[in-house]
C-alpha cells in the first residue's frame, strides 16, 4: 500500500504538487537521516546528507521508476552521498550523540552499555564503505536481503556475501579490542 502511495506522490509531485514532494519529505527525512547518521556518525554531516538527498531527489524525480520502490530509490541516495563523504574525508569519523541506554539502569550498567555501544559502531566505521552500508542496512534499518539488492543496486547474493564478509570483518575487530 504504502509504495502505491508513493507512486501516486511521485506522478502527483512530476505534475506540479508541491506538496506531494513535501509529504514525501515528511515520511523519509528521518529514516534518510538515520541512514546517514548510521554511515558517517555524524549528525551535521548527516543533516547535510540529507538535505542532498532530498534536492537530488527533487531534480531527478523525472528518473525515478515505479516499478521499484521508493524508499530503495532514495536509500540509494543516501547512501552514495554518505559514501561520497567518506572518501573526501577518509575513513575517519566523529563520535554520535546517541542516548539509547535504559531508563532503569544503573549509572555503571549505563556506562557499561555506551562503551560496548562505541566500540562496536567505532568498529562499524572502520569497515569498508560497501561493508558498512549492508550493516547499516540490515542491522540498523532492517532491510531484507532483497530491499537491500535494491537499495544498493546489486544481487541478493551478492549483499549475503558482502554481509557474511563484514561480519567476519566485525567479529575480528571486536575479538581484537576484548569485546567478544
Amino acid at each position: 500500500m504504502s509504495e502505491e502511495v508513493d507512486a501516486v506522490r511521485v506522478r502527483e509531485c512530476l505534475a506540479g504538487d508541491p506538496q506531494a514532494f513535501a509529504e514525501l519529505v515528511e515520511r523519509y527525512e528521518k529514516p534518510v537521516f538515520n541512514v546517514a547518521v548510521r554511515m558517517l556518525r555524524n549528525p551535521d554531516d548527516a543533516r547535510d546528507v540529507t538535505q542532498t538527498v532530498f534536492l537530488k531527489a527533487y531534480q531527478n524525480l523525472s528518473s525515478y521508476d515505479p516499478k521499484f520502490r521508493f524508499y530503495s530509490w532514495i536509500y540509494r541516495m543516501a547512501i552514495n552521498e554518505s559514501i561520497d563523504i567518506l572518501r573526501l574525508r577518509g575513513r575517519s569519523a566523529g563520535p554520535v550523540d546517541e542516548q539509547l541506554a535504559a531508563d532503569d539502569a544503573s549509572p555503571a550498567e549505563s556506562l557499561a552499555v555506551d562503551e560496548l555501544r562505541e566500540v562496536v559502531l567505532d568498529a562499524v566505521q572502520k569497515l569498508h564503505a560497501d561493508h558498512r552500508a549492508v550493516i547499516v542496512l540490515r542491522y540498523f534499518v532492517d532491510r531484507s536481503y532483497e530491499d537491500m539488492g535494491q537499495i544498493l543496486g546489486i544481487a541478493a547474493g551478492t549483499v549475503k556475501s558482502r554481509l557474511y564478509e563484514a561480519r567476519q570483518q566485525l567479529k575480528e575487530q571486536l575479538a581484537s579490542r576484548g569485546a567478544l
